[in-house]
């Protein structure tokens, strides 16, 4: 890893060149991430909590036609969509939104390539930025991850005065988006942004992820699930918030009787209609047993597919939960 230094008004110069390019750039804003026009809209604010909501549409869209298709008397013509990655610059990510990227990776490029996401997700700079504020809701430290942590960043910030920052280049990636820029940086000294973040306060560490593993593979019929279940609306605003959810649904939509077209929709695995069966059948009928599936495979399930826990401690989902369902105090309980 490289360190340099870099001034706040030279880095808004790369960022207006950016611009000019036509690349697109996103930065943190009161509830998304925004999609920045002017580089007056950039705010590098290291004690800012995280957006309602991460960046995680611009990889993964909410909704996106796969085909389109035409009947005609005889055949079906099927016309594919072309995605273009465009670049996408990610200025100013917390930690917690940073490593979405690549948590999301492992499943859309397990058994099957997703190319819709790859084609967007292999265009993103990330530029990650330290992070000096937390809530009662953040447990980013319990799953790995710290408020000063570079994973999945290609570049870090760290704030040395109000007008200077350090810049770690971590990736490859990050060393060649750098590099039409070398005459804005200046040699570092690891030393002096090391001062800075050993000052950071980390959140105090809320559970131990390996007893939490564990317990929930030894306790999938527990009565916590019930308690849980009869609280929870099902209205899956923690999915739809959080930046690691990937659920989806694909649906055929007709305009008429000869035209239509395959959509992928973000879904939730708290939803009713989430497992049910054609048959009418769904094994996960009950409010309960949804919450624990959502526990399972964050925690324990997505562990033992790619070793990785699919969870990065923002707090989104407890911070907009309508019933005040706080996922950290649940998973801390996960214990006899």
């Amino acid at each position: 890893m490289t360190e340099k230094i870099i001034l706040k008004d030279d880095f808004l110069k790369i960022c207006s060149d950016l611009l000019s390019k036509g690349d697109t750039l996103l930065a943190p804003g009161q509830a998304e991430y925004i999609r920045i026009k002017d580089i007056s809209e950039i705010i590098l604010n290291t004690s800012a909590l995280p957006p309602k909501t991460s960046f995680k549409s611009y990889a993964f869209p909410r909704s996106e036609p796969l085909l389109y298709y035409k009947r005609g008397k005889n055949d079906v013509q099927i016309i594919d969509i072309n995605v273009e990655g465009k670049n996408i610059v990610v200025i100013g990510a917390k930690p917690c939104d940073a490593e979405s990227l690549s948590i999301m990776n492992h499943l859309f490029t397990w058994d099957y390539e997703d190319e819709f996401f790859t084609a967007r997700a292999k265009h993103f700079i990330v530029i990650g930025l330290m992070c000096s504020n937390f809530d009662e809701y953040c447990f980013c430290t319990s799953v790995g991850t710290s408020p000063v942590s570079e994973k999945g960043s290609d570049l870090f910030l760290i704030p040395l005065d109000e007008n200077t920052f350090a810049i770690r280049i971590v990736t490859e990636k990050g060393n060649e988006f750098l590099k039409p820029y070398t005459e804005f940086l200046k040699d570092g000294n690891e030393q002096n942004s090391a001062m800075i973040t050993k000052k950071v306060k980390f959140p105090e560490i809320a559970f131990d992820k390996d007893e939490v593993y564990e317990w929930l593979g030894n306790n999938f019929e527990s009565p916590k699930w019930e308690n849980i279940g009869n609280v929870c609306l099902s209205c899956a605003q923690c999915a739809f918030a959080c930046p690691v959810c990937h659920c989806f649904d694909i649906v055929d939509e007709d305009y008429s009787y000869s035209e239509g077209r395959r959509m992928k929709n973000w879904d939730g695995c708290q939803f009713g209609h989430f497992t049910l069966h054609a048959s009418g059948h769904n094994p996960r009928d009950l409010q309960s047993k949804r919450y624990r599936q959502r526990i399972n495979h964050k925690f324990r399930y997505y562990v033992d597919r790619f070793g990785k826990i699919l969870c990065t401690g923002c707090g989104r989902c407890s911070r907009g939960c309508p019933v005040s369902i706080n996922i950290k105090e649940i998973v801390s309980n996960c214990k006899d």
